[in-house]
């Protein structure tokens, strides 16, 4: 696995490189998705991306877990998760980039 990490500043950077707006366009463009993205997913919608995959939120019920060091039943209290699903045509471009060449 690589270090690397992608950032906002990558993302509006790229949208710079490649879109032609300017870097405080870019810099808005990519806030205003992230926003609309983040927006839907607390509201509890699902975010589907095409070729990308698909962002939702789930409710996971109380529980009752265990710490493993010591043994004791510890309370997990009910929660909204985020998953992600990546499309098929996603997990094919991963996997591929697994390929030695």
């Amino acid at each position: 696995m690589g270090e690397n990490t992608l950032t906002r500043m990558d993302l509006s950077e790229a949208v710079f490189r490649e879109v032609g707006l300017s870097r405080n366009e870019s810099s808005q463009l990519v806030e205003s998705v992230l926003l609309h993205i983040s927006d839907a997913l607390v509201a509890g919608e699902t975010v589907k991306i095409s070729s990308f995959g698909t962002f939702s939120v789930r409710d996971k019920a109380a529980r009752v877990g265990r710490n493993p060091k010591t043994g004791e039943e510890v309370p997990i209290s009910p929660r909204r998760v985020l998953t992600f699903r990546p499309s098929h045509l996603m997990k094919e471009r991963v996997a591929a980039g697994n390929k030695k060449h």
